[in-house]
């Protein structure tokens, strides 16, 4: 196993030999890890490439059993898993095991089981008079080697987590997960050859921004997770080659209030979903609005919410709700989302203000009196924000909610389930959900990507989860057959016109 990351704002211009990773709760130094080179990466993705044929032919049993394995060995190291989780993401101790164990151990199990229905290969019947009598099939076969490149706020399910299906699949894979959160792939790494996974099956690259364009170079298909900016990046240079890209990026996920919502319930799941791991979540809640009857009363319940919850450096189960965030720069874009809505008008009812402390930290804060002119309505936060807007109806709520480039998830709450649901499928999002948020994610069965380009291309989980690290072969076997076929040469008059005939009888269509 090796290692390997993106661009930090920890390094220098200069790439070091070696990248610090630090507590972001604390500011503590945890270790320090390799910068991998470009001819470094190219090495590993050699050795990966070698080992694949083997890792393929094991079969669908085979390959799931070893996943099944580390399935158990997630649970067995549940703790020691999310301890470090926590410590290279600040993240609260139950938000790495519900959102990252719980996702992990659930995801081997998944993919294990799935993956020979998924890939089973499909007998196709066809009309067509040339093929009549012959066999078709489509089959599926693994890319070969694929390279994934994981962001720092879910090192575990958003990370390493596109790693499974691929390997269920049979192929290799490269894995750089964020500069910034390595210490979780490196672990599981360990984890994985423990179960029995080849050596060379799965590497794990750490590195800089430098690392992933050298890993975008040398595979045959990327899995990206990150920021719009960078996935567009990612997928210019991966066109260079014409190597297929899936991309995961930014959200700006709505909430819809309903005037009739069990108001209780909504404003439960909008300070939850809002916050969950210090909002750094692509389809957390990143605005919300609500009608106009019931404006006041789900403000104040969510403020009073918001208010209660306890944010700290997280010290085990129990210890905190909320806690850092994780990147430098992520705390900056926060901060400047709250000052400029509150010069534009905005309220801040709770936080508001970065803190003179050690660590990456920004308070649970809920704006109201937004607008959306406000950049906090319109580019993607990703921090423990929360605006609310007031809105005369569900017309005007379904209408600003579609008026962002982004269109990943989105939710609506009213207690009249017909007409929630009519609200939800008019949002333009990949994901919506009608009393709920965010547990879509946790059913792998179901579908998971973006509805606007801004949000991505490609879906995690459901079929396409699996066969997007698959290329498609259509095969054709001739069982039975005439000497020589009609259609072939040499060409002759009388049976060009009995084929003619032939052709038309069969593709006569329907009369007017």
């Amino acid at each position: 196993m090796t290692t390997a990351t993106k661009a930090s704002k920890r390094t220098t211009a200069a790439q070091p030999v070696q990248i610090r990773v630090d507590n972001p709760a604390t500011g503590e130094v945890l270790t320090h890890v390799p910068n991998l080179t470009a001819a470094e990466v190219a090495e590993v993705a050699a050795r990966a490439r070698a080992a694949q044929p083997g890792w393929e032919q094991l079969g669908f049993e085979g390959r799931a059993a070893v996943l099944r394995r580390m399935q158990r060995w997630v649970v067995d190291h549940a703790d020691e898993v999310a301890r470090t989780i926590c410590s290279e993401t600040g993240k609260a101790y139950e938000d790495a095991l519900l959102a990252e164990i719980n996702y992990g151990a659930a995801a081997f199990g998944f993919w294990a089981k799935q993956a020979p229905s998924y890939l089973a290969e499909t007998r196709v019947r066809s009309a067509q008079p040339l093929v009549a009598g012959k066999k078709l099939v489509q089959r599926y076969r693994p890319m070969g080697l694929v390279g994934v490149i994981g962001p720092w706020n879910y090192p575990l399910t958003n990370s390493f987590g596109d790693c499974i299906p691929a390997l269920a699949a049979g192929n290799a894979v490269l894995l750089k997960p964020s500069e910034l959160t390595p210490l979780t792939s490196l672990l599981l790494a360990e984890g994985l050859a423990a179960s029995g996974l080849p050596d060379g099956v799965f590497n794990v690259v750490t590195g800089t921004g430098a690392t992933g364009s050298a890993l975008v170079d040398e595979v045959d298909m990327v899995m990206f997770t990150g920021s719009t900016a960078t996935g567009r990046k990612v997928a210019a240079q991966a066109a260079q080659r014409l190597v297929p890209v899936s991309l995961e990026l930014g959200g700006k996920d709505p909430m819809i209030v309903l005037a009739d919502a069990d108001l209780e319930r909504a404003a439960t799941h909008a300070a939850y979903y809002s916050m969950f791991n210090c909002g750094q979540t692509c389809i957390s809640i990143e605005r919300c609005y609500v009608e106009a009857p019931v404006y006041d009363e789900f403000v104040d319940l969510v403020t009073k919410k918001v208010t209660a919850l306890r944010q700290g450096v997280p010290g085990g189960p129990g210890s905190v709700d909320v806690g850092s965030l994780t990147s430098p720069a992520q705390v900056d874009i926060v901060e400047r989302h709250v000052r400029d809505a509150v010069a534009a008008g905005a309220r801040a009812l709770t936080g508001g203000q970065r803190p003179d402390r050690e660590g990456l930290w920004f308070p649970p804060t809920v704006l109201v009196d937004v607008d959306h002119d406000m950049t906090i309505m319109r580019e993607e936060t990703f921090g423990p924000t929360l605006p609310v807007m007031k809105v005369a109806d569900a017309e005007e709520a379904v209408r600003l909610a579609n008026d962002s480039e982004y269109g990943l998830c989105g939710s609506v709450f009213g207690r009249d389930l017909e007409r929630a649901e009519a609200v939800a499928r008019r949002l333009e999002v990949g994901a919506v959900t009608v009393n709920d948020a965010l547990v879509n994610y946790t059913a792998l069965e179901l579908p998971m990507g973006g509805a606007k380009p801004a949000s991505g291309i490609g879906r995690r989980h459901g079929k396409e989860g699996i066969t997007k690290y698959c290329r498609q072969q259509s095969v054709l076997v001739s069982r039975w057959h005439l000497r020589r076929d009609l259609h072939t040469y040499p060409y002759r008059a009388s049976r060009t016109r009995v084929l003619a005939r032939l052709l038309a009888v069969l593709n006569r269509g329907a009369k007017d």
